[in-house]
């Protein structure tokens, strides 16, 4: 399975982001974006990449004890950025982001322990992709845009472990699929 470990943000904060997005997408040029489509939306906390299904249960399990050691935080969308010179488009984070890299650095030791092969560490940076780009591509308009934005602020509750499906059909456009494993509640949220 390919999984990875993320806090998904509640509807109506993705309604929210939804709504700038459609603003982005009315832009010069966004046809040269490949736009994330709202299931895909959420902070990743740690890339597994391919797990051996055997390996699954010890990684959920210890990601329910990190989770458990974490306690409940506010966040919010707010602002923007971008990785790759335009490569990838992204909502940033606002509330409390350290409260997210500990429950990120918690994820990433999760995987490690359990046995699970990873890219090696990388500082943390909170967003949520919005859009993909192929190649470098000015995206300051897109970034002036969000840098205006700012959602509600929610109370993050737990982690999810989740399953990403690649497209597989070769049609432009088609988005992966996502499947949520298992879900932990952070430290007094269950």
């Amino acid at each position: 399975m390919r999984l990875f470990a993320a806090v998904l943000p509640p509807e109506d904060v993705v309604a929210e982001l939804a709504v700038e997005v459609e603003r982005l997408r009315e832009l010069p040029g966004a046809e040269r974006l490949r736009w994330t489509g709202r299931p895909g939306w959420h902070f990743t906390l740690a890339f597994y990449g391919e797990v051996d299904d055997a390996l699954v249960p010890e990684l959920s399990e210890r990601l329910a004890r990190a989770a458990r050691r974490t306690e409940p935080f506010a966040l919010a969308l707010r602002g923007g950025g971008q990785f790759g010179r335009g490569r990838a488009l992204w909502a940033g984070a606002d509330g409390e982001p350290r409260a997210l890299r500990l429950l990120a650095d918690r994820a990433e030791a999760a995987g490690r322990k359990a046995g699970v092969a990873s890219g090696g560490h990388r500082r943390y940076t909170p967003h949520l992709t919005v859009a993909r780009g192929r190649e470098a591509y000015d995206v300051r308009p897109y970034l002036d845009l969000l840098d205006g934005f700012t959602g509600r602020t929610w109370t993050v509750t737990g982690l999810a472990l989740v399953r990403s499906d690649l497209p597989a059909s070769g049609v432009p456009g088609e988005q992966p699929r996502y499947e949520t494993v298992a879900r932990h509640p952070l430290g007094g949220a269950g």
